[in-house]
């Protein structure tokens, strides 16, 4: 079964003059066939019934874009008669009957319903009022030759009466959603481009103090990065990018050097996450989901500031181009983001950030991304992607003594890098304690080639019949698309097995089933679909299907070593021995030897250096 969302990377879509100017006679050919059998002027797809307010707008102003740069004489008419449909059936004054987010009871302020029937749901009007504004200053920004003064005037009005709304009448961002609140600042900006002298300074100030205030102040840490919220979470891999993109525009339009900083910062944590396929998992709103060309702008725009390559994020190729309704017809929802995108001339940086990260190993088609505590968010290997496991409701990747899962760290988390003749590797030692509230060193080190990948574990010996939780097998890249999967090529120097749930309850997660992570995750989500955060949801699952490694032969007496290569290759036998050292050389503070077919490594004392920091040695 392939994963409805994960498709290919958003790099692979042309993005030439000559492939967008394609996009755009696309867009007029449906457009002006919409002229002429729905409402007079509307440009709405006929099936739409949600997020419709400002879509109309957005195909007018996607109409003007590409009238600016053919002059297809058919346009110019378009545009005004879509533009009036807007101004005349679309413009709502009275407030929604039902709307929880007012501070002010009939402002008369305008705004875009979410859906059009009054009362039925207004809980989404605050950022289809985002959008609308955004369509709105797309249009005055290309009206020059396109709309008489009288509309023009009218236009402008409304999309200050949009901010106004958005700013005085409203909660600023009640969904606490980043994407929105970043949306509309921009929204600002723009707008205040088009304002008198005595109107313009205001918005762009509040537009600024709104970003530092309400946004910039709140971001919230992972994985060593500030983020902007998004529904309650640090990142969501739907909207993260989606936010990444309205940072773009700000700095854009504005020059603020904060935009340019925080998007910097944004892209290298996407960066860190990403898997080298371009697969991600995981926020308070979408485990699976991705946007498609709504992310185009910022994973570009930054991926070429931070020398990223970015683009290799797996979208939603149904929406690879523009919104679309289940017909591939187009939807003006996020019109907006392709008029930017087409503005933008930056061009796709395709080449993987060669510095070391603290978060991420990655090599050819080997990765893996670690969360803020060091263990593995995602391996990906041999083209399969492992998730963490699960197993007494802990999950993670590590040695396991009684049913307790050794990977939550119970003091300093450091890291070490290593390079070596085309392999690239980082060792992790983690301070954990267990049920018996001994405190251990869990030594991890990884190992790639870039098409292999070597984790060995080694851990204070153990009582009873540990083993390493190695990860659940669940994705598999097919190029193009990815599928779901229960298999992976993985060896161990000991003992492996993949092992299932014995129970089928909503809590255990078989990857023989059909059911996606995605959907796992919402049903055990505290809210319905859409609104509830699968994240806090997954994190209920009791036990899942799972790579269980046992302890390899030959360790030090003291140790318990577990050594797993993912990916192809013929026979795994790693050897161990202890290197007492050389007392008298600081440079030599021996440790545990790990030998492969692939190489040696030496893994540094649990003490580590005078400054308590892990040695690594590494060679071919």
């Amino acid at each position: 079964m392939h994963l409805p969302y994960q498709r290919g990377p958003l790099h692979d879509l042309p993005d030439t003059p000559q492939a967008y100017d394609a996009v755009l006679a696309d867009v007029t050919e449906q457009a002006l066939a919409r002229l002429t059998t729905g409402p007079e002027g509307s440009l709405e797809h006929p099936g739409a019934h949600d997020d419709i307010g400002d879509t109309s707008l957005g195909i007018t102003s996607l109409l003007a874009l590409a009238w600016q740069r053919g002059k297809d004489p058919r346009l110019p008419a378009a545009v005004r008669r879509s533009l009036a449909f807007h101004l005349r059936e679309r413009v709502h004054t009275e407030d929604n009957p039902g709307y929880p987010n007012l501070r002010t009871i009939n402002s008369g302020l305008p705004y875009a319903r979410y859906v059009l029937a009054a009362g039925a749901h207004p809980i989404g009007d605050w950022p289809s009022t985002v959008w609308a504004l955004l369509q709105a200053v797309n249009l005055l920004d290309a009206a020059d030759g396109l709309l008489d003064d009288e509309q023009r005037t009218e236009l402008r009005q409304l999309a200050h009466g949009y901010w106004r709304w958005l700013t005085d009448a409203t909660f600023f961002n009640p969904q606490q959603a980043g994407n929105q609140a970043i949306g509309c600042v921009v929204g600002g900006l723009m707008l205040a481009r088009h304002l008198p002298t005595q109107e313009a300074p205001a918005v762009r100030s509040l537009a600024l103090a709104l970003y530092t205030d309400e946004i910039r102040a709140h971001r919230v840490a992972d994985r060593g990065a500030l983020l902007p919220p998004e529904h309650g979470g640090a990142y969501d891999n739907n909207y993260g990018p989606i936010s990444l993109s309205f940072l773009a525009q700000a700095h854009r339009v504005s020059g603020e050097e904060m935009f340019a900083e925080d998007g910097d910062a944004l892209a290298r944590y996407i960066d860190a996450r990403l898997t080298s396929g371009g697969y991600d998992n995981g926020g308070p709103r979408y485990s699976e989901q991705h946007s498609g060309f709504e992310s185009v702008l910022g994973l570009r725009h930054f991926g070429a500031r931070v020398g990223a390559d970015l683009g290799r994020y797996r979208g939603d190729t149904r929406w690879g181009r523009h919104a679309v309704q289940q017909d591939g017809g187009i939807d003006g929802h996020f019109a907006f983001m392709l008029v930017w995108q087409i503005q933008d001339a930056t061009r796709w940086h395709r080449t993987p950030s060669g510095r070391p990260v603290r978060h991420q190993l990655r090599s050819g088609t080997v990765s893996v991304a670690f969360d803020s505590r060091m263990t593995p968010a995602m391996i990906e290997a041999g083209g399969t992607y492992h998730l963490p496991a699960a197993v007494r409701r802990q999950h993670g990747f590590g040695p396991v003594a009684d049913g307790f899962l050794l990977c939550r760290p119970m003091g300093e988390v450091r890291v070490a890098d290593a390079r070596a003749d085309g392999l690239t590797a980082k060792l992790v030692t983690k301070p954990v304690v267990g049920r018996d509230h001994v405190l251990r060193h869990v030594r991890s080190l990884y190992v790639t080639d870039g098409t292999r990948l070597w984790v060995t574990v080694a851990v204070e010996r153990l009582d009873g019949a540990p083993y390493l939780l190695s990860g659940l097998p669940y994705a598999a890249d097919d190029g193009d698309r990815v599928r779901r999967t229960a298999e992976s090529e993985v060896s161990s120097a000991g003992g492996l097995r993949l092992t299932h749930p014995t129970d089928a309850g909503p809590d255990d997660f078989d990857t023989r089933a059909q059911l996606t992570q995605e959907q796992a995750a919402f049903t055990l989500a505290a809210d319905p679909r859409g609104y509830g955060n699968p994240d806090e949801g997954w994190r209920h699952l009791v036990s899942s299907s799972a790579l269980e490694a046992d302890p390899a032969p030959g360790a030090p007496e003291h140790l318990h070593v577990f050594a797993v290569r993912y990916g192809p290759g013929g026979d795994f036998a790693p050897r161990f021995e202890e290197d007492p050292g050389n007392p008298s050389d600081p440079g030599s503070p021996g440790g545990l030897v790990v030998r492969t077919e692939a190489f040696t490594a030496v893994v540094g004392p649990v003490a580590g250096d005078s400054r308590g920091e892990p040695s690594l040695v590494l060679r071919r």
